[in-house]
């Protein structure tokens, strides 16, 4: 039974029976290298953002061909993903850990060596089924050893990984491509990797009891089938802004049609021999509350990764380097928070830190949508950091909102559930932000305007269109609250 949703945190805690004891010193050395090791694969995931030109010149392929370093890498961690519910119970700590980091580490270094497109492709791909991986295990392991009573802290320090790293991959890869070829891109990383990987066997310990469990091939065809339709349609649209070679509605249509069956499948298997992805997380109201919010916050997210720096570099003629650097601060800004508002959630709960952190959010996209080109540069910064802060209030107690209301038999699922729901955000906010800039800067093109003057009348519909989307998380925020369990509620969700 749970915790009545009016009882303040520390009065939750204390009725849990579990207190808020700190983290032994074995504990605090396996999440640390969860941490470090999450955030070196995580921040692979946009570093390739600047590189791409670089790229199509080295390697004389086109654009369009390029991209699938991008979109290869969000298809390989939507197949993934939702098939580490089912590797977290069926294999330990130690063995996923060492799987992903020898994954990510062999990608890495074919990447780095690749003599030609096809071969970079393929180190990208076995990059991101490590990728995959790691998330959940930290989350998961996260949320096995640590009490209630400190799970916020400790998901400030998840949340620098999961939205830090993705933000200052673009400052990185222009620092690197100023000086450096692209390979070293991979260079850089592959020690780190290596390191973490050798730290790992050495110090990683198993935390949970792995447990036999089915794996039903038919849900694994369907869930890649669903959300890599569903993100390659996605990304399809607004890397061309609706001209691929496939039209992106197919494979949309495609992946909305699997993901239908796919969800009847895991109903079916509930009661035998038990599905790949339990959805049941989604019969928690706080797990899909948050879990909303948290996809309308990545949607902004993602979608201020691809306009900031189109701005910047074609509206005000700023260099690679400088567009990287300009957009660091809000990076930092996250950071610095994260920790704090941690502390907060453990604290106050998530109310008093997430609505205002939706208000800070939302205003701060559709001030962004009044930039143009005789905007003050600093201005531009400030309001990045802002957006940035906002997401730095909700991510955190969105996310341990979510996964607390969870009994602990179903953390791997819901942590692979709200990585999932990520990469959806990303690709959704790609599509939605570009797809509303191309079109917009078409039209007026098309009514005689110039490039600069359309891209951005184009940057700011689009930013009006993120503030839309932010009113949902503004909603949402108002339903959002905190309920601790009694430690016999570890019975699945009926």
């Amino acid at each position: 039974m749970a915790i009545a949703a009016d009882t303040t945190p520390t009065e939750a805690v204390a009725a849990s029976g579990i207190d808020d004891r700190p983290l032994s010193r074995e504990d605090r050395t396996l999440i640390g290298l969860l941490l470090i090791s999450t955030f070196v694969v995580i921040f692979n995931e946009t570093v390739m953002s600047l590189a791409l030109p670089r790229l199509m010149s080295d390697l004389n392929v086109s654009a369009a061909t390029a991209q699938w370093l991008t979109t290869g890498f969000l298809l390989t961690m939507a197949v993934v993903i939702p098939a580490t519910g089912f590797i977290m119970e069926r294999f330990s700590v130690r063995q996923v850990f060492v799987a992903a980091m020898s994954l990510f580490s062999t990608g890495t270094l074919i990447a780095a060596v690749a003599p030609g497109f096809p071969v970079l492709l393929v180190g990208r791909v076995v990059q991101a089924t490590g990728t995959g991986m790691m998330l959940p295990l930290l989350i998961t392991t996260a949320m096995s050893l640590v009490a209630p009573g400190a799970r916020g802290r400790l998901m400030g320090m998840i949340s620098i990984v999961i939205s830090v790293a993705p933000a200052i991959g673009p400052t990185v890869s222009g620092l690197v491509l100023s000086r450096l070829s692209w390979r070293w891109l991979f260079f850089i990383v592959l020690p780190i990797a290596v390191l973490s990987l050798a730290l790992g066997v050495w110090k990683v310990r198993n935390v949970t009891t792995p447990r036999h469990a089915h794996l039903d091939v038919l849900s694994l065809v369907l869930s890649a089938a669903g959300f890599g339709g569903l993100i390659y349609g996605l990304s399809s649209l607004g890397e061309s802004s609706g001209h691929a070679s496939v039209a992106p509605w197919i494979p949309v249509t495609i992946g909305l049609t699997a993901l239908g069956l796919f969800g009847w499948r895991q109903y079916t298997l509930q009661s035998g021999r038990g599905p790949l992805l339990d959805l049941r997380v989604f019969g928690r109201r706080d797990f899909t509350i948050s879990a909303l919010a948290t996809m309308a916050g990545f949607i902004s997210l993602f979608g201020g990764f691809i306009l900031l720096p189109i701005y910047l570099q074609t509206v005000r003629d700023i260099s690679t380097l400088v567009a990287g650097l300009l957009v660091l601060p809000g990076g930092i800004a996250m950071g610095a928070l994260s920790p704090m508002v941690g502390r907060l959630y453990d604290r106050f709960g998530p109310r008093p830190v997430v609505i205002p952190g939706t208000i800070v959010l939302s205003a701060g996209l559709w001030l962004l949508a009044t930039v143009g080109p005789q905007t003050s540069i600093a201005l531009v910064v400030v309001l990045h950091v802002m957006l940035m802060s906002g997401l730095a209030l909700i991510v955190t107690p969105l996310m341990t909102s979510a996964l607390g209301s969870l009994p602990t038999d179903l953390y791997g699922h819901g942590s692979a559930v709200l990585s999932t729901l990520q990469q959806l955000a990303a690709a959704a906010g790609t599509a939605l932000f570009v797809t509303v800039l191309s079109r917009t800067a078409a039209s007026e093109i098309a009514g005689g305007a110039d490039e600069a003057a359309a891209t951005v009348d184009g940057v700011q519909a689009a930013f009006v269109a993120g503030g839309v989307i932010s009113l949902v998380a503004v909603v949402a925020a108002l339903f959002v609250r905190r309920t601790a369990l009694l430690p016999g509620d570890a019975a699945p969700v009926h």
